[in-house]
């Protein structure tokens, strides 16, 4: 009788367990997991740690400006965030960046240098940075001194007449190499245009998933007034968004970053078979990649400021836009 009894209870056992599994496959089926998955437990544990640094954000200290999307992503301001706290974090997360530039013809000579030597003051003190110099005269990039932590790659790129399919080969590139070497090295890419220069602070409070930059001529002005592409045709068109994005600064996990440029590259390649070009190129088509796709963070125009602009609630200007003179920059 007590062996009857004793399979009663295993087959009531293996039944509750049955059940469990089954039930547990219908919840999940029904709410699938997000796309950052697939963590071991230690990155599981960082990738909390990363989320919980944003809880310290202060929303409420400038009541002046934006600080916060429709879909909670912070708006990093001056005032919002303790540097400290986000230096010491991210150095005991050992995060580590990979900063991607372009100096390709007449740019190279113009802006390379001024780019280095301020980016070795203010960027991502403290972190592991690796910059990534893409040119067609790798022998005339100048030697910078490093401080520690800090290496510079250069890479030889074919030169391009046209400033538009110069920019259309930097999403291919940035994509190939994240793929060939940076995914193994780093959790972070930051792309940057080379006619800029750091001014401040440009510290790891601007490191997320995925990060977008405001641009400075058009965060205070109505959406009607943004200049999305409006070509039908085009793989970049956009009737309304959220913000006007500037391509001169993005970035956010590799994985992130990687598929931004794949998937822009793919829609630039797909208007060139059609023989349509966006009105402002990568820039329209990351607009409309933004608008599909938010980015879990956003930088103000502190993270690059024009000066010529009123800096009315600019309280510190941490990259500025160099002088330009296209006319001699860009010789067709």
């Amino acid at each position: 009788m007590s062996g009857l009894n004793e399979k009663v209870v295993r087959v009531g056992t293996l039944s509750c367990l049955l059940f469990a599994v089954i039930s547990f496959n219908y919840i999940y089926s029904r709410y699938p997991s997000k796309k950052v998955v697939d963590l071991s437990p230690d990155k599981e544990e960082q990738h909390r740690q990363i989320i919980d640094m944003d809880n310290t954000l202060d929303f409420g200290a400038r009541t002046d400006v934006k600080t916060r999307t429709t879909w909670m992503a912070p708006i990093i301001w001056e005032e919002m965030f303790d540097p400290h706290y986000y230096n010491q974090m991210h150095i005991h997360l050992q995060s580590s960046v990979a900063l991607t530039v372009f100096a390709v013809g007449r740019y190279l000579d113009a802006y390379i240098k001024t780019f280095l030597i301020s980016a070795e003051k203010h960027f991502m003190l403290g972190l592991p940075v690796t910059y990534y110099v893409f040119t067609d005269t790798p022998e005339k990039v100048p030697n910078i001194e490093l401080g520690p932590l800090r290496k510079l790659k250069v890479i030889m790129v074919e030169k391009h007449s046209r400033w538009q399919d110069i920019s259309m080969v930097r999403m291919r590139t940035i994509s190939e190499i994240i793929e060939s070497e940076i995914r193994h090295s780093f959790r972070y890419v930051f792309c940057f245009d080379v006619d800029q220069e750091f001014k401040g602070r440009f510290g790891p409070e601007a490191l997320g998933e995925s990060v977008a930059l405001l641009h400075a001529h058009y965060y205070k002005l109505p959406k009607y007034r943004f200049t999305y592409d409006k070509h039908p045709n085009s793989k970049a068109f956009m009737e309304t968004g959220d913000f006007y994005y500037h391509a001169a600064i993005f970035g956010g996990f590799w994985k992130n970053v990687k598929n931004l440029t794949d998937v822009c590259y793919q829609r630039i390649m797909e208007d060139k078979m059609n023989n349509v070009e966006a009105e402002w190129h990568d820039e329209s088509h990351l607009n409309k990649y933004f608008w599909i796709n938010k980015p879990s963070r956003l930088l103000s125009p502190e993270y690059c400021w024009d000066l010529t602009l009123p800096a009315y609630d600019i309280r510190v200007t941490r990259l500025i836009w160099a002088e330009k003179d296209y006319d001699r920059l860009r010789e067709t």
